[in-house]
């Protein structure tokens, strides 16, 4: 565990941000760089808080990221456009924000010297539309040049270059995170466990696309929490890519309804929409790598975990 230290977040408002702050701020100084699109550090209650420094910016800004970075000793680069619609509706702006602000906080870092870790942010998307068991030295696949699904991906593939390459380069040890699905209470923005929640607790219609066949493992926000921890404090990251996830809580999107719908007590009818656009069918990790090397092992089961996460919604609702 940390402390003591000064540690810089990108995109640190957001969900995984927040529950990050959460673990780490009691012990140490945190300074967290967004633009405050979401914010789910204020609905937390953290915003506030002694130990946080909140700057408020766009990771595209080499100058706000240079303020941002002088006198840290880790940063943690999650900075990025999330959702799948909102990808689809702004790809230059996805592939803009990953690229030029990976670039940045790289760069940054390097030229403050001093940076003890950082990590940068990628995505499970890497594997593309059928990933069974994927460890870390698979070869990634992506859609067709065109499908504006794949610009995620595509861009967060190329920031995962560009992070080993920095260690290569010029030292900075640097790694990389494949988270697999996260979920948990605080979620803010679009992700299939929100909508189902807020929907089955209002008794609102759950639509899912299509069949509801596509095949996800979900992890736990703390689990992810435990993994980042892992990676800022174990030398064994540097230079490394890692899958976090729980392939233990692997399930269909219709099965996640209805297990939604049964442990909310809800009425929700379960909708099925056509779905026209490329999607991930198959999605489960391999954290062999993860365990091996960190000693990482997710500990809380989907069951469990979505019944805190309704918990949660439902007292929100309740205030």
């Amino acid at each position: 565990m940390l402390t003591g230290a000064h540690i810089l977040m990108t995109g640190g408002a957001g969900f995984i941000g927040t529950a990050l702050c959460r673990r780490l701020l009691p012990d140490n100084r945190i300074r967290v760089l967004d633009n405050l699109r979401r914010n789910a550090l204020a609905q937390a209650g953290l915003d506030g808080h002694e130990n946080l420094e909140l700057v408020v910016g766009d990771v595209r800004d080499m100058e706000v990221v240079q303020r941002a970075t002088e006198g840290v000793d880790y940063v943690v680069h999650m900075a990025s456009i999330a959702g799948v619609d909102t990808v689809m509706r702004n790809p230059v702006t996805t592939m803009d924000v990953s690229l030029r602000g990976t670039m940045n906080v790289l760069e940054a870092a390097r030229l403050a010297g001093g940076v003890k870790r950082l990590i940068d942010f990628s995505t499970s998307e890497v594997f593309g539309s059928y990933a069974f068991r994927v460890r870390e030295a698979d070869v990634t696949s992506l859609g067709a040049v065109g499908e504006a699904r794949w610009t995620y991906a595509v861009s967060k593939l190329a920031t995962e270059h560009l992070a080993h390459n920095y260690w290569k380069q010029h030292q900075l040890p640097t790694c990389s995170i494949r988270p697999f699905n996260i979920y948990g209470p605080g979620q803010v923005g679009e992700g299939a466990v929100h909508a189902f929640v807020v929907r089955a607790l209002a008794g609102d219609p759950i639509t899912i696309h299509n069949e509801g066949d596509q095949i996800r493992s979900w992890c736990y926000i703390d689990d992810i929490v435990d993994g980042i921890l892992l990676c800022l404090t174990k030398v064994e990251a540097i230079g490394e890519a890692f899958n976090i996830g729980n392939a233990r809580s692997t399930i269909t999107i219709y099965q996640l309804a209805r297990l939604v719908k049964r442990l909310a007590a809800s009425d929700s009818e379960i909708r099925f929409v056509d779905w026209e656009f490329p999607d991930v069918e198959l999605r489960i990790p391999d954290v062999k790598k993860a365990e091996r090397l960190l000693g990482y092992r997710a500990r809380v089961d989907l069951e469990d975990g979505l019944a805190r996460t309704i918990e949660w919604y439902r007292a929100r609702a309740s205030e």
